[in-house]
């Protein structure tokens, strides 16, 4: 008979799941995620995997995680250490013994602790035995041995039979928080339906490491998290690319105007394509192109024909692109590019995150090539960002760059779903059929957008292309003062957007010793240190700025009532930089980190204690 568990109530806990790439560390953790979501916890979490398609089995460069942090409160970030580490060989427990925080439960597969496996890792002696894990708690099972036990009456090769020991330490999770496997086995149910022995081999092993944790003397105690409060509705765990292509399909449907996406496959922002191409019933049309010229090429070709145009990249796309961006801002013509931003420059590190593309996205044309420039700032809000960027995109007729990253592409938070309903109007500015007065380039007195005419409709000829065009007419012309004036017409365009853009907002005193300022994905980092320090009766607060181009009205009047103003940056310090061009009366401190790694709220709030205490 099992003897009886402690309970230990926690108000949040951050758990990592680490392994080999085939482990299936990705899928094990977002089933976690999906079963703490339905339990009623907020969550946020953090894939983070290697850039290798198959980098050497059992070496620290193959090593392949998820982390997720779960409470009963709002949940900001992933978390910084992590309290629960699950390793499944043992070069993931060398890359990440150090996220770790003293005291943790860490539970390790025991049986790939063998000779080669640690000298692969890069041991000299085995962890388990040499006293280098005394602080902390250690669940050693044989998961590998324990696993294949399970299935040996299941007719399944043992090739597979290894792949299944994620679900058996899966198994052992599900008992330590309290979770119920019912929605997990229908889960592999339906993912294994035409494969019956898969799908006995992994419900199986899934119970087998429930079993096995309600036996094991090592697990003491198990905890419970409570259900976070949270507004009425229906809520879905969503990642930030998913979300970005929900906010487009609702803009589609809002603005009336059929959805062309053209582009090409790139980490990490391909989730963006592949989400789109399941939504042919919602009218969306998806071109996989072979590049990434061809991509945005058939994007303007798209909304050139009335549609709404979008293509998807990472940062090295968003280079071969630009020539094609001066194209879209020199006919305005309506287009939203979404940046996916990883860590560069050139190939960089593929699979992880920085906010280096910024200096790209605002000057990275030839010519004077203004155009919209966004930010989102979480895994939830690229679907409203997405969608807003199409409204803007659209009713200004002029393109806009939205630029997200891998940690919110790939990472994902609870979102409640909106009815489309609700959602801002989207007018675009359509052109009438047989309207005698139409002009291709007459514009609207107030916004300066220009009408929009789909080819075809009756009486609205007109020529478009690279070249520069008169004003009103769109007749081809070089005269050198119908440039100045169109340069100076479609940069004053831009920036008429700020009367249509929110005005920034701080989080805390309106006039306080230290306002942090922020852009972008580092919100929820940011958020949760300066809401530590205000707890701590300091004077911080935090503008998190997600309309960079142009920037809010009021940037200058909020900039204006703080003593110090500190950018916080993944980066070298672009925003800053872009700060100082645009508002030079005031003096910036930064603090910069560009390691393809999210702040740690740890580090932040030493930051700002350290910018406090200084005279």
């Amino acid at each position: 008979m099992a003897k009886q568990k402690n309970i230990v109530e926690l108000e949040d806990v951050v758990v990592k799941f680490v392994g080999d790439s085939g482990d299936g560390m990705q899928l094990t953790g977002t089933l976690f995620s999906d079963t703490a979501a339905l339990a009623g916890n907020d969550l946020a979490t953090f894939p983070d995997f290697p850039a290798e398609i198959r980098a050497p089995q059992n070496t620290v460069a193959g090593v392949s995680g998820f982390q997720v942090h779960l409470g009963q409160r709002k949940i900001y970030t992933s978390g910084d250490m992590c309290d629960v580490l699950v390793a499944m060989n043992p070069a993931s427990l060398k890359a990440n013994l150090k996220w770790a925080k003293p005291g943790a439960t860490i539970i390790l597969d025991e049986s790939a602790f063998d000779e080669k496996g640690i000298e692969k890792a890069g041991y000299k002696t085995n962890p388990l035995d040499d006293g280098s894990l005394s602080s902390f708690h250690l669940i050693k099972a044989p998961i590998s041995v324990l696993t294949r036990e399970s299935l040996s009456k299941v007719e399944i090769d043992k090739r597979m039979a290894e792949k299944t020991k994620n679900m058996f330490v899966l198994g052992i999770m599900y008992f330590l928080f309290q979770r119920d496997l019912d929605k997990t086995l229908d889960f592999i149910l339906k993912k294994f339906r035409n494969k019956p022995e898969v799908v006995q081999a992994n419900q199986t092993a899934l119970k087998a490491g429930y079993n096995y944790a309600e036996t094991v003397e090592a697990i003491v105690s198990t905890i419970r998290i409570g259900a976070a409060p949270m507004e009425k509705g229906r809520y879905r765990n969503i990642t930030g690319n998913v979300a970005a292509a929900w906010g487009l399909l609702a803009a589609a449907e809002r603005s009336g105007r059929p959805l062309f996406l053209g582009s090409y496959p790139i980490t990490p922002a391909t989730e963006i394509l592949m989400e789109l191409s399941k939504h042919k019933s919602l009218g969306a049309k998806v071109f996989q192109a072979e590049d990434e010229i061809a991509g945005i090429c058939s994007a303007i070709g798209a909304s050139f024909a009335g549609s709404l145009g979008i293509t998807t990249t990472s940062g090295p796309g968003l280079s071969l692109k630009s020539e094609a961006l001066g194209l879209a801002v020199i006919t305005e013509l309506p287009l939203v590019i979404i940046n996916v931003q990883r860590a560069g420059p050139s190939t960089g590190m593929p699979t992880k995150s920085e906010q280096s593309d910024l200096l790209q996205a605002l000057f990275g044309r030839n010519g004077e090539a203004p155009m919209i420039i966004m930010a989102a700032s979480s895994p939830a809000s690229c679907f409203y960002y997405s969608y807003m960027a199409a409204k803007l995109s659209m009713e200004h007729m002029t393109p806009v760059i939205l630029l997200t990253d891998g940690h919110m592409g790939f990472g994902s938070e609870l979102f409640k779903i909106p009815k489309v309903a609700d959602l801002p109007d989207i007018n675009p500015p359509m052109a009438p059929a047989n309207d005698p007065d139409f002009k291709p380039y007459r514009r609207d007195p107030v916004t300066l957008a220009r009408q929009w005419a789909a080819p075809g409709t009756e009486g609205l000829r007109h020529r478009i292309g690279g070249l520069e065009k008169t004003n009103i007419d769109g007749l081809v012309s070089t005269d050198p003062l119908n440039h100045q004036l169109m340069v100076n017409i479609r940069e004053d365009k831009v920036m008429r957007v700020a009367n249509y853009i929110p005005e920034q907002e701080v989080q805390g005193e309106e006039t306080a010793e230290l306002l942090v300022v922020g852009w972008g994905g580092t919100e929820g980092m940011l958020k949760s240190a300066v809401g530590q320090m205000q707890k701590a009766g300091h004077s911080v607060s935090l503008a998190q700025f997600n309309y960079i181009m142009p920037l809010p009205k009021n940037t200058a009047e909020v900039l204006s009532r703080y003593k110090k103003i500190l950018v916080c940056e993944l980066n070298s310090g672009q925003f800053v930089k872009y700060l100082r061009m645009t508002h030079p009366e005031f003096k910036y401190l930064q603090y910069n980190k560009v390691q393809g790694q999210p702040f740690h709220v740890k580090e932040l709030t030493e930051v700002f204690t350290k910018i406090l205490e200084e005279k």
